[in-house]
């Protein structure tokens, strides 16, 4: 039976929380709060004019971006920033100032987490495969809900920083499997191997490399790479949610592929888009990412 696919998208809004906020947005930026800094990041989809422009000014960090790829050098306010802890529920982070835009986690995706808390907290230590882990946010999010949890990316920094936020959280002793993989190899390689995951998470990026110099085209090969994830699941599996920034995708798109990775599994295809709410009463939203998650119910 093939999954129902939800007619109307939907819109997960992440809002404040007391390590994070979106302050103001306008003229291509964007006013967060993370922790005790204030930071401007650029954002070229907010044509609208900001509510407050002499905040922006006087921000802690500002990022000026040198290309269209994200890079770009951080100008501090005061003495330059490095790391410093955040929150979010159970799990700590440290938060870091890249060489590119973003700060070791992506803040949009607590609409994610917070998903995933709820359907987690229904099973009993469902086994979560979370591909393109980055810094270990989401997989200590579902550890933290009660799951084992096999963390997989391709960035060797990228692992060390998830298992030190891990200490951070004081999850060190959680059933959590830290590997620096291929996330196509690995997959693949399961799938061989007759492995079975109760949960898939996958958020790849647009471009990537692998740790032998793999490389990676999300519209090349995302289908399937999300084909093998489909086939990882158990037959009693929860859920399987695809996450991507591409610019030229969409949720709709999303939706189509994971209904044709999942053409045999019945259950539900939600999608939709990811945004950030600006603090306060009727806040702006900014949609920042596209998801699909196929749910068996």
């Amino acid at each position: 039976m093939p999954p129902r696919l939800n007619p109307s998208p939907e819109t997960l809004i992440t809002r404040a929380w007391a390590d994070y906020a979106l302050l103001d947005s306008g003229d291509g930026r964007k006013l967060e709060r993370y922790g005790r800094f204030t930071v401007v990041r650029p954002e070229p989809q907010c044509f609208w004019a900001p509510r407050d422009p002499a905040a922006f000014d006087a921000a802690d960090a500002v990022f000026d971006p040198t290309d269209e790829d994200e890079s770009g050098r951080w100008r501090f306010a005061g003495n330059p920033i490095d790391t410093f802890p955040l929150a979010w529920r159970d799990v700590r982070f440290t938060s870091r100032f890249t060489p590119f835009r973003h700060l070791a986690f992506f803040p949009e995706q607590a609409a994610n987490w917070e998903w995933l808390d709820g359907r987690i907290r229904t099973l009993r230590q469902p086994r979560i495969l979370n591909l393109f882990g980055y810094t270990g946010v989401a997989s200590l999010a579902c550890a933290a809900a009660g799951a084992e949890v096999t963390h997989v990316d391709a960035s060797k920094k990228s692992v060390a920083w998830a298992r030190e936020n891990a200490e951070l959280s004081g999850m060190t002793d959680r059933p959590i499997r830290w590997i620096v993989e291929d996330a196509r190899k690995y997959a693949a390689r399961e799938v061989r191997r007759g492995s079975k995951y109760d949960g898939i998470i996958l958020d790849p990026p647009k471009y990537g490399r692998g740790p032998t110099g793999e490389v990676w085209r999300l519209f090349e090969d995302l289908p399937g790479l999300l084909k093998d994830c489909a086939a990882l699941l158990s037959d009693d599996a929860s859920f399987l949610l695809l996450n991507a920034y591409a610019a030229r995708i969409s949720g709709l798109s999303l939706s189509h592929l994971m209904a044709e990775a999942t053409a045999d599994r019945g259950g539900t295809i939600d999608w939709g888009e990811l945004a950030l709410a600006e603090d306060g009463p009727a806040g702006r939203a900014i949609g920042l990412s596209f998801f699909a998650r196929w749910s068996a119910q």
